[in-house]
């Protein structure tokens, strides 16, 4: 199961989690997730979800704009321009119109703003920057969700026989986009105190201490944990916080309709596949871990963690759309990597 999860799963996300029925995501929430999604608890914040397309980071920038955000979001992939990627479906315009729904719905007040970005370029990350001090003078919530990289893993390689163009190009992706980003961005993020950094990947420090072949996607998804730890540090001065999350299993649209070949409507089919896809999660799961923990006016005690949706579900309150909580990488850890039969009792 591992090498499939890995391969479709955080970056990818399920389109359909986000885009249909946008009022039924409010269902089964509480805690703070659940306060901002019907208050606009994050009305006058200014959030930028870096690698917006699909997947988590479309997710994430929904939810914000739910809870009153105003959103900017940026990736490759435009009704004009398909990133290497690969898919057509989803464009950074479409995440911000999907964000500014969300907000209209929740009378929240929460807007999107699409900013065709390759965040392998300083000139046009700094030119993002400049646009958001411009317009808004001010930046609460920066998350790191770039990816992509996922077309260039050979997965059953290993080191020395994985192609190194390709190894190096998942490195950039994975690891240089973030440090690129955060560098223009951080300037403009600690001026105000409060500001919350989220650096996205796959799987917890506790889980990533096993070996995520092969070679290369198993720095590219360690380094944003050491990242957050280190920008914990830099920004705690400033009171502003840093931290690390991951999604678990993640239905995404790659997911969905390439590797499982469902939809979100009928995603039960897939265990017949792999049982072990019970445990599986929307995207907006972990949208609604991030607006906890951006609505949380003690989050700073989160400085340097390493984070799951599943876990903080535990901690908040809020549910999985259907009113489950999957706890992923307890149920991958115990039962998965185990060799149990698949049972996802006590896990969702």
């Amino acid at each position: 199961m591992e090498n499939t999860q890995r391969s479709a799963g955080r970056a990818s996300g399920a389109e359909s989690a986000v885009t249909t029925k946008p009022g039924s995501e409010g269902t089964g929430t509480t805690g703070p997730a659940g306060a901002a999604g019907s208050g606009g608890g994050l009305a006058g914040k200014i959030a930028l979800v870096a690698g917006a397309t699909r997947g988590a980071g479309r997710a994430m920038a929904v939810e914000l704009g739910r809870a009153g955000a105003t959103v900017y979001v940026t990736g490759r992939t435009t009704r004009q321009h398909t990133s290497e990627v690969g898919r057509t479906q989803e464009t950074i315009e479409g995440t911000a119109e999907l964000v500014g729904a969300a907000g209209a719905e929740a009378g929240t007040g929460g807007t999107g703003i699409a900013v065709p970005t390759d965040h392998l370029d300083p000139e046009q990350v700094r030119a993002l920057v400049e646009r958001i001090e411009r317009e808004q003078g001010r930046l609460d919530i920066l998350v790191n969700d770039i990816w992509g990289g996922d077309i260039h893993v050979e997965w059953d390689k290993k080191m020395w026989e994985h192609d190194l163009e390709k190894g190096l190009r998942i490195l950039r992706l994975g690891m240089e986009t973030h440090i690129v980003t955060s560098r223009f961005a951080l300037p403009l993020l600690v001026r105000n105190p409060g500001g919350l950094v989220v650096e996205v990947t796959d799987g917890t420090e506790e889980y990533n201490q096993r070996y995520r072949k092969p070679f290369y996607y198993d720095l590219a998804k360690a380094a944003p944990l050491r990242m957050s730890r280190a920008l914990a540090e830099e920004v705690k001065e400033y009171d502003c916080t840093a931290l690390c999350l991951t999604p678990g299993w993640l239905r995404s649209e790659a997911m969905l309709d390439t590797y499982f070949k469902v939809t979100e409507d009928d995603w039960m089919a897939g265990t017949k596949q792999n049982p072990h896809f019970a445990i599986s999660e929307t995207p907006t799961f972990v949208g609604r871990a991030l607006v906890a923990l951006a609505t949380d006016p003690e989050v700073a005690r989160w400085n340097g963690a390493s984070l799951s949706s599943g876990g903080l579900a535990k901690e908040y309150g809020f549910t999985d759309v259907d009113g489950s909580a999957p706890d992923a990488w307890r149920y991958i850890t115990e039962v998965d990597q185990e060799s149990k039969e698949a049972d996802v009792t006590g896990y969702r």
